[in-house]
Protein backbone atom coordinates (compact mmCIF):
# COMPACT_ATOMS: atom_id res chain seq x y z
CA UNK A 1 0.00 0.00 0.00
CA UNK A 2 1.19 3.50 -0.82
CA UNK A 3 0.05 4.74 2.57
CA UNK A 4 3.46 5.16 4.15
CA UNK A 5 5.00 8.59 4.54
CA UNK A 6 8.33 8.93 2.81
CA UNK A 7 9.25 12.20 4.47
CA UNK A 8 7.67 12.41 7.90
CA UNK A 9 6.43 15.96 8.53
CA UNK A 10 8.20 17.43 11.55
CA UNK A 11 7.00 21.06 11.72
CA UNK A 12 3.53 22.54 12.11
CA UNK A 13 3.62 23.78 8.52
CA UNK A 14 4.71 20.37 7.19
CA UNK A 15 2.02 18.55 9.17
CA UNK A 16 -0.59 21.00 7.89
CA UNK A 17 0.51 20.43 4.29
CA UNK A 18 0.24 16.69 4.91
CA UNK A 19 -3.26 17.20 6.36
CA UNK A 20 -4.40 19.39 3.46
CA UNK A 21 -3.15 16.92 0.82
CA UNK A 22 -4.97 14.02 2.50
CA UNK A 23 -8.10 16.14 2.98
CA UNK A 24 -8.17 17.18 -0.68
CA UNK A 25 -7.80 13.53 -1.69
CA UNK A 26 -10.74 12.43 0.47
CA UNK A 27 -12.94 15.28 -0.77
CA UNK A 28 -12.13 14.29 -4.34
CA UNK A 29 -13.10 10.67 -3.65
CA UNK A 30 -16.43 11.70 -2.13
CA UNK A 31 -17.36 14.34 -4.74
CA UNK A 32 -15.57 14.44 -8.08
CA UNK A 33 -14.66 10.72 -8.15
CA UNK A 34 -17.79 9.57 -6.31
CA UNK A 35 -18.85 7.11 -9.05
CA UNK A 36 -15.49 5.36 -8.97
CA UNK A 37 -15.43 5.41 -5.16
CA UNK A 38 -18.92 3.90 -5.01
CA UNK A 39 -17.96 1.05 -7.33
CA UNK A 40 -14.82 0.21 -5.35
CA UNK A 41 -16.75 -0.10 -2.07
CA UNK A 42 -18.29 -3.47 -2.92
CA UNK A 43 -20.14 -4.86 0.15
CA UNK A 44 -19.21 -8.38 -0.96
CA UNK A 45 -15.52 -7.68 -0.34
CA UNK A 46 -13.67 -7.76 2.97
CA UNK A 47 -13.39 -4.79 5.35
CA UNK A 48 -12.24 -1.82 3.28
CA UNK A 49 -10.85 1.59 4.25
CA UNK A 50 -10.67 4.92 2.43
CA UNK A 51 -7.14 6.34 2.46
CA UNK A 52 -6.09 9.86 1.49
CA UNK A 53 -2.44 10.55 0.73
CA UNK A 54 -0.39 13.76 0.95
CA UNK A 55 -0.05 13.82 -2.86
CA UNK A 56 -3.87 14.31 -3.07
CA UNK A 57 -4.52 10.77 -4.30
CA UNK A 58 -7.00 8.42 -2.66
CA UNK A 59 -7.34 4.65 -2.41
CA UNK A 60 -9.88 2.11 -1.20
CA UNK A 61 -7.96 -0.82 0.25
CA UNK A 62 -7.69 -3.38 3.03
CA UNK A 63 -6.31 -2.10 6.35
CA UNK A 64 -2.62 -2.29 7.11
CA UNK A 65 -1.45 -5.74 8.19
CA UNK A 66 1.19 -4.64 10.69
CA UNK A 67 0.20 -4.25 14.35
CA UNK A 68 0.41 -1.53 15.46
CA UNK A 69 0.17 0.22 12.08
CA UNK A 70 2.66 2.89 11.01
CA UNK A 71 -0.09 5.54 11.13
CA UNK A 72 -3.60 5.61 12.63
CA UNK A 73 -5.97 3.66 10.39
CA UNK A 74 -9.18 5.01 8.77
CA UNK A 75 -12.61 3.63 9.66
CA UNK A 76 -12.84 -0.06 8.85
CA UNK A 77 -15.59 -1.65 6.75
CA UNK A 78 -17.07 1.43 5.07
CA UNK A 79 -18.18 -0.80 2.17
CA UNK A 80 -20.59 -2.87 4.29
CA UNK A 81 -23.02 0.05 4.79
CA UNK A 82 -23.00 1.12 1.13
CA UNK A 83 -26.24 -0.57 0.06
CA UNK A 84 -27.97 -0.36 3.44
CA UNK A 85 -28.66 3.38 3.43
CA UNK A 86 -29.29 6.29 1.08
CA UNK A 87 -26.15 7.13 -0.87
CA UNK A 88 -26.04 10.74 0.35
CA UNK A 89 -26.25 9.53 3.98
CA UNK A 90 -23.58 6.93 3.36
CA UNK A 91 -21.20 9.48 1.85
CA UNK A 92 -21.83 11.81 4.81
CA UNK A 93 -21.02 8.97 7.22
CA UNK A 94 -17.77 8.20 5.41
CA UNK A 95 -16.96 11.93 5.47
CA UNK A 96 -17.42 12.10 9.26
CA UNK A 97 -15.07 9.17 9.79
CA UNK A 98 -12.62 10.72 7.32
CA UNK A 99 -12.51 13.94 9.36
CA UNK A 100 -11.77 11.96 12.51
CA UNK A 101 -8.98 10.07 10.74
CA UNK A 102 -7.39 13.24 9.37
CA UNK A 103 -7.19 14.75 12.84
CA UNK A 104 -5.78 11.56 14.34
CA UNK A 105 -3.01 11.41 11.73
CA UNK A 106 -2.06 15.07 12.21
CA UNK A 107 -1.94 14.88 15.98
CA UNK A 108 -0.10 11.57 15.78
CA UNK A 109 2.69 13.48 14.02
CA UNK A 110 2.40 16.22 16.63
CA UNK A 111 2.86 13.73 19.46
CA UNK A 112 5.62 11.83 17.69
CA UNK A 113 7.71 14.93 17.08
CA UNK A 114 7.07 16.62 20.40
CA UNK A 115 4.77 19.52 19.53
CA UNK A 116 4.21 21.66 22.60
CA UNK A 117 0.92 23.27 23.64
CA UNK A 118 1.47 26.33 21.41
CA UNK A 119 2.32 24.20 18.35
CA UNK A 120 -0.70 21.94 18.88
CA UNK A 121 -2.96 24.96 19.19
CA UNK A 122 -1.49 26.57 16.07
CA UNK A 123 -1.90 23.32 14.11
CA UNK A 124 -5.51 22.94 15.20
CA UNK A 125 -6.30 26.56 14.30
CA UNK A 126 -4.82 26.09 10.82
CA UNK A 127 -6.88 22.92 10.35
CA UNK A 128 -10.01 24.53 11.79
CA UNK A 129 -9.84 27.37 9.26
CA UNK A 130 -10.72 24.86 6.52
CA UNK A 131 -14.20 23.39 6.09
CA UNK A 132 -14.35 19.76 7.20
CA UNK A 133 -14.75 16.95 4.69
CA UNK A 134 -18.28 16.47 6.05
CA UNK A 135 -19.12 20.16 5.52
CA UNK A 136 -17.88 20.06 1.93
CA UNK A 137 -19.60 16.77 1.04
CA UNK A 138 -22.97 17.71 2.58
CA UNK A 139 -22.92 21.42 1.76
CA UNK A 140 -23.29 22.33 5.45
CA UNK A 141 -20.50 24.90 5.18
CA UNK A 142 -22.60 27.20 3.04
CA UNK A 143 -26.06 26.77 4.57
CA UNK A 144 -25.69 29.83 6.76
CA UNK A 145 -24.22 31.82 3.88
CA UNK A 146 -27.07 30.71 1.64
CA UNK A 147 -29.64 32.05 4.12
CA UNK A 148 -28.01 35.46 4.00
CA UNK A 149 -27.86 35.68 0.24
CA UNK A 150 -29.08 33.82 -2.81
CA UNK A 151 -26.49 34.68 -5.43
CA UNK A 152 -27.76 34.48 -9.01
CA UNK A 153 -26.69 36.03 -12.29
CA UNK A 154 -26.71 39.67 -13.35
CA UNK A 155 -30.48 39.82 -13.91
CA UNK A 156 -31.25 38.31 -10.50
CA UNK A 157 -32.21 34.84 -11.79
CA UNK A 158 -30.15 31.84 -12.84
CA UNK A 159 -29.28 31.38 -16.47
CA UNK A 160 -29.78 28.04 -18.16
CA UNK A 161 -26.14 27.14 -17.48
CA UNK A 162 -26.23 28.52 -13.91
CA UNK A 163 -22.77 29.96 -14.25
CA UNK A 164 -21.06 32.85 -12.56
CA UNK A 165 -19.14 35.13 -14.92
CA UNK A 166 -15.44 34.52 -15.37
CA UNK A 167 -14.79 38.13 -14.38
CA UNK A 168 -16.92 40.16 -12.02
CA UNK A 169 -18.76 42.94 -13.89
CA UNK A 170 -17.59 46.50 -13.45
CA UNK A 171 -21.06 48.05 -13.68
CA UNK A 172 -23.43 47.92 -10.67
CA UNK A 173 -25.66 44.86 -10.58
CA UNK A 174 -29.41 44.83 -9.98
CA UNK A 175 -31.04 42.70 -7.33
CA UNK A 176 -34.62 41.40 -7.46
CA UNK A 177 -35.95 44.78 -6.29
CA UNK A 178 -33.90 46.53 -8.98
CA UNK A 179 -31.75 48.17 -6.34
CA UNK A 180 -28.16 48.67 -7.35
CA UNK A 181 -25.37 46.53 -5.93
CA UNK A 182 -21.91 47.95 -6.40
CA UNK A 183 -18.91 45.81 -7.26
CA UNK A 184 -17.45 45.76 -3.74
CA UNK A 185 -20.74 44.54 -2.26
CA UNK A 186 -20.99 41.84 -4.92
CA UNK A 187 -17.41 40.69 -4.27
CA UNK A 188 -18.14 40.46 -0.52
CA UNK A 189 -21.31 38.51 -1.26
CA UNK A 190 -19.54 36.01 -3.49
CA UNK A 191 -16.49 35.81 -1.24
CA UNK A 192 -18.36 33.71 1.33
CA UNK A 193 -19.33 31.08 -1.25
CA UNK A 194 -17.44 27.80 -0.95
CA UNK A 195 -16.78 25.31 -3.72
CA UNK A 196 -18.74 22.09 -3.15
CA UNK A 197 -15.77 20.05 -4.39
CA UNK A 198 -12.60 21.56 -2.91
CA UNK A 199 -14.10 23.76 -0.19
CA UNK A 200 -12.13 26.86 -1.22
CA UNK A 201 -13.65 30.34 -1.35
CA UNK A 202 -15.03 32.13 -4.41
CA UNK A 203 -12.50 34.10 -6.48
CA UNK A 204 -13.73 36.70 -8.96
CA UNK A 205 -11.33 35.58 -11.70
CA UNK A 206 -12.52 31.94 -11.67
CA UNK A 207 -15.39 30.32 -13.55
CA UNK A 208 -18.10 28.78 -11.34
CA UNK A 209 -21.23 26.74 -12.00
CA UNK A 210 -24.24 25.95 -9.79
CA UNK A 211 -25.94 22.56 -9.46
CA UNK A 212 -29.67 22.75 -10.24
CA UNK A 213 -30.42 19.96 -7.76
CA UNK A 214 -28.51 20.78 -4.54
CA UNK A 215 -27.81 24.43 -5.48
CA UNK A 216 -24.16 24.20 -4.46
CA UNK A 217 -21.54 26.15 -6.42
CA UNK A 218 -18.42 24.55 -7.90
CA UNK A 219 -15.23 25.74 -9.54
CA UNK A 220 -15.57 24.83 -13.22
CA UNK A 221 -12.12 23.25 -13.08
CA UNK A 222 -13.13 21.07 -10.11
CA UNK A 223 -16.05 19.50 -11.98
CA UNK A 224 -14.39 19.66 -15.42
CA UNK A 225 -16.88 22.14 -16.90
CA UNK A 226 -15.67 24.97 -19.13
CA UNK A 227 -17.60 28.20 -19.87
CA UNK A 228 -18.10 27.05 -23.46
CA UNK A 229 -19.51 23.69 -22.39
CA UNK A 230 -21.74 25.33 -19.76
CA UNK A 231 -23.49 27.33 -22.47
CA UNK A 232 -24.97 24.09 -23.83
CA UNK A 233 -26.09 22.64 -20.48
CA UNK A 234 -29.81 23.11 -19.80
CA UNK A 235 -29.75 21.54 -16.34
CA UNK A 236 -26.47 20.96 -14.54
CA UNK A 237 -26.12 18.17 -11.98
CA UNK A 238 -22.98 17.96 -9.85
CA UNK A 239 -21.17 14.58 -9.53
CA UNK A 240 -22.88 13.75 -6.22
CA UNK A 241 -26.38 14.53 -7.45
CA UNK A 242 -25.72 12.66 -10.69
CA UNK A 243 -24.79 9.57 -8.70
CA UNK A 244 -27.95 9.82 -6.60
CA UNK A 245 -30.07 8.67 -9.54
CA UNK A 246 -29.51 5.19 -8.15
CA UNK A 247 -32.22 4.36 -5.62
CA UNK A 248 -30.94 2.89 -2.40
CA UNK A 249 -32.94 0.81 0.02
CA UNK A 250 -34.08 2.79 3.06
Amino acid sequence: MDGGVLNNPRTVEEVFRDFKGRRDALIKALTIDVEEFFQQCDPEKENLCLYGFPNEKWEVNLPAEEVPPELPEPALGINFARDGMQERDWLALVAVHSDAWLLSVSFYFGARFGFDKADRKRLFNMINDLPTVFEVVTGAAKKQEKEKSSVTNQSGSKSKSNTKPVKMPKAPLKDENNEGLDEDEEDDEHGETLCGACGDNYASDEFWICCDICERWFHGKCVKITPARAEHIKQYKCPVCSSNKRVRPS
